[in-house]
């Protein structure tokens, strides 16, 4: 009989249990494991599903929200966990009242192969039916959701301290996204090299908005007047200061891109295109966007304009708005 099996039937079984124990906790010589990703305020991500090769959805438990949010990671080629490199890193945000919600930039466009072989992690958080990009006032009790509080400081945190998100950012969306790019470029000053509106209300409180958000709001189950930011005559100031049309002067410095159809039937509109409402919607996001690019221009704030002209607020017209931005998103990131 081998004379290490004769040792090891000596030894009492509970220490020959716990020999091998030990023998399986000792790590292995050039691998570390990762440290979890936790977010100041103790946001932590509780799930990974890898979705395919280049796409990874994570689950975070957020103070925040009161709740999990999902997001979804496009990884560049080259990218991996806990690496220790950090890459220029876009947040694409979605529009208002998605049933795909964070996953509707991949389910929707191209911007999965569009990106393939683009050196950046893109960051696509949700942001819920009508989340506004936004803390909400909750008739001053504050509290969930705190939107802002979520993608800029817990989603933020977690996939710079976990995912290699690095601190040359860029920002993107459509619509109410539109909306939460520029709003979240100018409430925080020098976070963002470059920041993309394709078909967005910027201006909350240009004419007839106030009473569409609050519309829109009712539509998605909120229905008591002010629960975003109050009401909108009384408690003007809370308005204003969500209102990145009054904050213009906050965006000098980042490269700004900023598009929006007309709202005619365009090249891009198929025959199940809605054409009624994609062209309202968009011929009211285009007299609202050239109201913030006045602003703009008054205030000597450089920005891209593309106001393409036919074109309908619709998924088609936002992949090809996006494809039309990356240069000016790419050199924010200094790509």
């Amino acid at each position: 009989m081998n004379s290490r099996f004769r040792q090891c039937r000596r030894l009492p079984i509970r220490a020959l249990v716990m020999a091998l124990l030990a023998g399986a906790l000792i790590p292995v010589a050039g691998a570390s494991a990762a440290p979890a990703a936790v977010a100041d305020d103790g946001a932590k991500v509780v799930k990974e599903t890898q979705i395919d090769a280049r796409t990874l959805d994570i689950e975070i438990s957020s103070p925040a929200l009161g709740t999990t949010g999902l997001v979804r990671l496009l990884t560049p080629q080259g990218w991996s966990k806990g690496d220790g490199r950090a890459w220029p890193t876009l947040y694409l945000l979605h529009g208002c009242c998605e049933a795909a919600d964070y996953q509707s930039w991949t389910k929707f466009t191209d911007v999965g192969q569009f990106m393939a072989d683009k050196p950046a992690l893109v960051v696509l958080p949700t942001a819920g039916k009508i989340g506004m990009y936004s803390d909400w006032w909750n008739y001053g009790l504050f509290g969930s959701p705190r939107w802002e509080k979520f993608h800029m400081t817990e989603v933020r945190q977690i996939v710079e301290r976990g995912y290699g998100a690095g601190d040359r950012r860029a920002i993107a969306g459509l619509s109410m996204g539109a909306y939460g790019a520029m709003e979240y470029a100018t409430r925080y000053p020098g976070m963002f090299g470059a920041a993309a509106a394709y078909s967005g209300a910027i201006d909350v409180l240009a004419p007839g908005i106030p009473e569409v958000t609050q519309l829109n709001m009712i539509a998605q189950g909120f229905p008591v007047w002010g629960v975003l930011w109050g009401d909108p005559w009384s408690q003007r100031a809370r308005w204003e200061d969500h209102d990145p049309a009054f904050k213009v002067d906050r965006l000098r410095g980042v490269k700004l891109y900023i598009s929006c159809g007309n709202g005619q039937t365009g090249p891009l509109d198929g025959p199940s295109s809605p054409p009624q409402v994609g062209a309202l919607l968009e011929s009211n996001a285009l007299s609202n966007t050239q109201g913030f690019v006045d602003k703009l221009k008054q205030q000597n704030v450089p920005a891209t304009v593309d106001f393409y002209g036919a074109g309908t607020h619709s998924w088609p017209y936002w992949q090809f708005a996006f494809h039309r931005s990356w240069p000016v998103l790419a050199s924010g990131m200094g790509i």
